[in-house]
């Protein structure tokens, strides 16, 4: 696995000094281990938090930026590699291409809908990377008590929880991208894992 994370997150200053300082903290334990950051390209919030530990760390940082965002005061001056894209949508399938795994951080609409899209895109198959929520303070309990009542009232499988991994600490978030090994992803219309959902659904001409 590609040791590049993409980490989601708030582009606020306002929000509780916790969120900063954990995100300031998580960064440093992934640069410290040798992974290198893929985001937004923000200066502020959480998102410059990131990038500041991860060059601190002497980790590499890339950020990615559509044109219309491309202003001083709003993108983080030192990123080793700055890319600038024509759309949003460019924006996030560089950092998606570019990523060996995903990390969400609290963060405002943008981060959720990031995160549920990256999650939306395991369950169809598009990648096999490993996806961490970091719930710092409880942020994301009422988000994950909706990702429950989705699963326990059957608008999706319960295979549908290990899309993603739920992390309260540095440590964790470090120790499961280490260990995480790619599974068979169950189809989401068929409920059957490999070759077998695709000749179900006839995309296996075998």
């Amino acid at each position: 696995m590609v040791k590049s994370i993409c980490v989601y997150s708030s582009s606020s200053d306002a929000v509780d000094p916790v969120y900063l300082e954990e995100a300031r903290e998580v960064s440093l334990a992934l640069a410290t281990d040798g992974w290198s950051l893929v985001y937004g390209a923000g200066a502020i919030g959480l998102m410059g938090e990131c990038a500041r530990a991860f060059r601190e760390a002497g980790s590499r940082v890339t950020g990615v930026i559509p044109d219309a965002l491309h202003r001083p005061g709003i993108v983080y001056e030192h990123c080793d590699e700055l890319v600038v894209t024509e759309t949003m949508r460019q924006r996030k399938a560089h950092m998606e291409n570019s990523a060996g795994g995903f990390l969400a951080l609290p963060g405002g609409f943008g981060t959720l809908e990031e995160l549920l899209e990256i999650i939306t895109l395991k369950q169809l198959k598009y990648h096999n990377k490993p996806v961490v929520i970091y719930n710092t303070a409880g942020f994301y309990d009422g988000l994950l008590g909706v990702f429950d009542q989705i699963t326990g009232q059957r608008f999706a499988g319960s295979a549908s929880r290990e899309l993603y991994h739920v992390a309260a600490s540095p440590g964790e978030v470090v120790d499961y991208l280490n260990s995480y090994r790619p599974a068979e992803i169950t189809d989401k219309w068929t409920g059957i894992s490999g070759p077998e959902a695709r000749r179900v659904r006839g995309g296996d001409p075998t």
